[in-house]
């Protein structure tokens, strides 16, 4: 993979096959996701090998390398790019309505205007990845006041000597009486 200058990489391969990990089991079957903050495609190439991908990132060359990434690689199902600015533009809940799961890993700043949009969404299955314990906490705050239960928080220290850590949060939207009643008169 050409990665262009500035990309963001994560600290150590180890920690990044840690944080691959930690999304892929949460993920195993979900068969349509989106990636948000994708950057170069830490995790959407790897969640291709089983589900149809939107990667949505601010960056232009980041999506050009993971388009390429994804063209140059057999086997993989559809991943289609979108350059957007999350921070200013997030996914509304009408355009999230169809993913089984969503990953988002913000940068710093965390993710407030996307975490408003998915906690109004239906999506069954949300993956927070930060690098930043306080703008997750608010972030995950948003999620869980918008009926998301925290189902696991993983920490991954992977930037030795350091106090910074990376999160892994899995979050499951509870059920609700009329989603329950749904689920019962369709099944």
């Amino acid at each position: 993979m050409h990665l262009p200058p500035g990309a963001f990489l994560q600290a150590t391969e180890k920690g990044e096959t840690t944080l691959a990990t930690l999304v892929i089991e949460a993920a195993a079957n979900s068969k349509r996701m989106a990636d948000l903050f994708c950057g170069i495609g830490t995790f959407a190439l790897r969640l291709a090998e089983r589900a149809e991908i939107l990667a949505v990132d601010g960056n232009q060359p980041a999506l050009d390398a993971l388009s390429n990434a994804a063209r140059a690689t057999a086997g993989l199902r559809p991943i289609t790019t979108e350059r957007r600015d999350l921070m200013r533009r997030p996914l509304a809940p009408e355009e999230l309505a169809s993913f089984e799961a969503v990953v988002f890993d913000p940068p710093r700043a965390g993710a407030e205007a996307q975490a408003h949009a998915l906690a109004k969404c239906e999506v069954p299955l949300i993956i927070s990845v930060s690098c930043n314990a306080q703008t997750f906490a608010r972030d995950a705050a948003i999620l869980v006041g918008g009926s998301y239960r925290l189902e696991r928080i993983t920490p991954v220290d992977q930037f030795r000597q350091s106090p910074h850590v990376e999160i892994v949060g899995i979050f499951r939207r509870k059920a609700t009486k009329g989603r329950a009643r749904r689920s019962l008169l369709s099944g």
